[in-house]
């Protein structure tokens, strides 16, 4: 197993809620990006922290930028005290690493809710995201953002511009050459703990499709629901539609 990393946290809530969750980002993102859900998990009366990934915000930088090392420093991400989280929100490479970490420990979470997860990319997946953050890199600032999300909340477009320019552009790109064979399905088929997938919109964009979701609900533990109208990103798409799912999930 790849050597974890201690990852830096945000935090929203009350520190001595009863119920805690651990917030993921995706690719390229960093904690702050998952501010919709912190505030809403803060509003329902959890605490909730948001990790920066290796490589990206002000995570410790590595050499290696597998699945299995971000699992790894996911593994010992714990709720201040120890114990395990009530939920864990991953998004997209978030997703991924969540369910390796959940699938090896079921005591890790007891919950996951995955947002688009990166389960498993196909050679077009690939190849739409390393374009996607070339484009971040190109021009990391709010405009070129706002140029091309401009129904976003102002609060994502400044956060995703600084999310490009906190992240290591050589982390994220190692993170496409290091996992050749991006496929988490076997730990999807393992997990022991509900799992709820809150997926994009296929006629915008999704990086769950079809046959992904017969082969994830053939484990009983896992659902899933499709945010309509939303690309890879739901919860900055369609915030509000995304934090409903995400309730119904946790009732």
């Amino acid at each position: 197993m790849p050597a974890p990393l201690t990852l830096p946290r945000l935090s929203w809530g009350d520190p001595a809620a009863t119920r805690r969750a651990l917030l993921v980002h995706g690719l390229g993102s960093n904690a702050a990006l998952m501010w919709r859900f912190g505030t809403a998990l803060a509003d329902d009366g959890w605490y909730a922290q948001a990790v920066d990934l290796r490589g990206h915000g002000t995570a410790p930088r590595a050499l290696e930028y597998t699945i299995a090392a971000y699992a790894a420093d996911l593994a010992i991400t714990r709720p201040t005290g120890g114990g395990s989280w009530d939920a864990v929100v991953g998004h997209s490479l978030g997703g991924a690493a969540a369910t390796a970490a959940a699938a090896a420990d079921a005591e890790w979470t007891r919950r996951l809710i995955l947002i688009d997860p990166a389960i498993h990319l196909r050679e077009r997946d690939r190849q739409i995201v390393r374009d996607s953050q070339t484009r971040s890199f190109a021009d990391p600032t709010a405009a070129a953002v706002r140029a091309e999300h401009p129904t976003w909340h102002e609060q994502d477009i400044e956060l995703k511009a600084l999310s490009a320019q906190q992240a290591s552009r050589w982390a994220v790109e190692q993170t496409s050459s290091q996992n050749p064979e991006w496929d988490e399905r076997v730990a999807a088929s393992r997990l022991r703990v509900p799992t709820h997938v809150i997926a994009s919109d296929p006629k915008v964009y999704s990086l769950v499709t079809r046959r992904l979701i017969e082969e994830m609900t053939a484990n009983a533990y896992i659902s899933i629901s499709v945010v309509a109208g939303a690309g890879h990103s739901p919860h900055r798409d369609k915030p509000e539609d995304t934090v409903r799912h995400l309730r119904t999930a946790l009732a």
